[in-house]
Formats: structure tokens, sequence, C-alpha cells
């Protein structure tokens, strides 16, 4: 049987589990869950965490606000980054390679073929695919999004079976629960626009995205009947418990 294809995006909160440097036990968890799951499906990895990464190593003396500033870091941390997927992935037999991809690349018909057979190349010789936005040409996650919308992109373009977004809470919210202060996840839904009631404009902490950047990618992903979670990362064993339906989150269908 075909395996199916899981595009993975991990934000810099799950990666570094809500401090400020990232998590080898995060990642090496996240691993663990792929290798376990490697007879049934196969991953593609969409990963935030460049810009944290560089901050364990270094202080750039301007402005870390300063979007220049902050490519810079990314191009600092990106192989940071590669090298702790590279050393906890190798210890479980598992490959990874890196692509770096800006969103200038899903307009060109020529580009976004090199881009398919490139990964399916990858992912049928057991290579996991790393991408990350090229954020030293490009400042769209900076600025706008935490690549959600690139793994939505991604997604589409890959012709995945199901989107994972790891995240730092339960899914999508009620409303009325968090007027309450006790979040009630929204397990299922079918009807963006019901969603988007749901929901304010909150954005997270390490990362650059939110709730409404989840919302563009889900809608990117649900166009092209792509089956979407939103899963909270920071659980141990989030992709099996999610699969198990074990812990709460949000599936959109």
């Amino acid at each position: 049987m075909a395996k199916k294809r899981i595009l993975l995006k991990l934000g810099s909160n799950t990666l570094t589990k809500e401090t400020n440097h990232i998590s080898r036990g995060k990642i090496e968890d996240i691993g663990m869950q792929i290798a376990a799951l490697s007879d049934k499906y196969e991953f593609i990895i969409v990963s935030s965490g460049a810009i944290a990464a560089a901050k364990q190593f270094v202080k750039l003396d301007n402005n870390d606000k300063d979007v220049f500033v902050k490519q810079a870091l990314a191009s600092i941390g990106q192989p940071h980054l590669m090298r702790i997927y590279n050393e906890n992935f190798k210890d479980l037999g598992l490959n990874t390679s890196q692509c770096l991809l800006s969103y200038s690349d899903f307009e060109k018909e020529q580009t976004k073929k090199n881009i398919v057979n490139t990964i399916n190349v990858l992912v049928k010789n057991s290579y996991i695919p790393i991408i990350n936005e090229n954020d030293t040409v490009a400042t769209d996650e900076i600025k706008f999004g935490d690549n959600d919308k690139l793994a939505a992109l991604a997604a589409v373009l890959l012709k995945v079976d199901l989107l994972i977004i790891g995240t730092n809470t339960n899914g999508f919210y009620t409303k009325e629960s968090m007027e309450k202060g006790i979040p009630e996840t929204i397990t299922s839904v079918t009807n963006l626009k019901d969603l988007e009631k749901e929901i304010g404009d909150s954005k997270s902490s390490h990362g650059t995205g939110g709730m409404q950047s989840k919302i563009e990618a889900v809608a990117i992903a649900k166009e092209a009947k792509i089956e979407t979670w939103i899963v909270n990362g920071l659980n141990d064993n989030f992709i099996l418990k999610a699969i198990k339906n074990e812990i709460a989150f949000t599936k959109i269908i």
C-alpha cells in the first residue's frame, strides 16, 4: 500500500518549548514519532526556528526587532537548526535534507515543478525534506506568518494527504470559553466562516504567527481538499496521540 503523505509544520514555540532556545528533546520527540509511523506515513517538514537557533549563539550589535537583523540571525541560525535536526534524527535512523523556499517560488511554473520533482526524489529515497523560508532574501515569514502560509502552499503543491500544524494551543478555542478563561477546543470544523467568528488575532510569544495566520493557511489547504489538524506540539508524542484521538485538537475537513 502507498504511504500517506503528511506535511508537518513546526512553529518556533513548539521547537523551543516556549523557552529562548531550540529544544533538542522536542526535536528528538518528533523524530521518534516519525520513526514509529514510517511504515504507514511519509513526512515532509516545514520548520521555523532559525532565528531562535541563532539567539542561542550570538547577539548582534543592532536592534533585533529590525527586519534586516532578523534576516541576519536567520542566516546564522539556519545551519545550527539543521545540525540539530540532523544529529537527533540520524540517531533514530532518519535522513534529513534542507530545502529553502520563498513565496515567489510558488508563482513560477517551472520552479514549482522543480520543487515537486526534487522533494519526491528525496522522499522516495527515505530522506525527510525540512523546508524553511529563505529568510536571507525574503521577509514574509519574519513579517507576516511563522511559516503557516508556506506550509499550506507546500502541502497543496506536494499533494499531501494531511497537514498537521504544531502550535502551542490545543487547536482553536471557542470564543465563549476564552472569555470565561477556560479554553475549550473546537474539535471539528467544516465551515471556515464559523471558525473566523470564534477566534481573535493573537500572536504567539516566540513565533510571528497567530491563529489568524493559521486560518489563512487552513483556507489554502481546504480549497485543495486537504485535511488540516491544529495540534498542541508542546505535548510529548503529539502526532501519535492525535492520530489515536488521545488528545484534544482541531480537525478542519
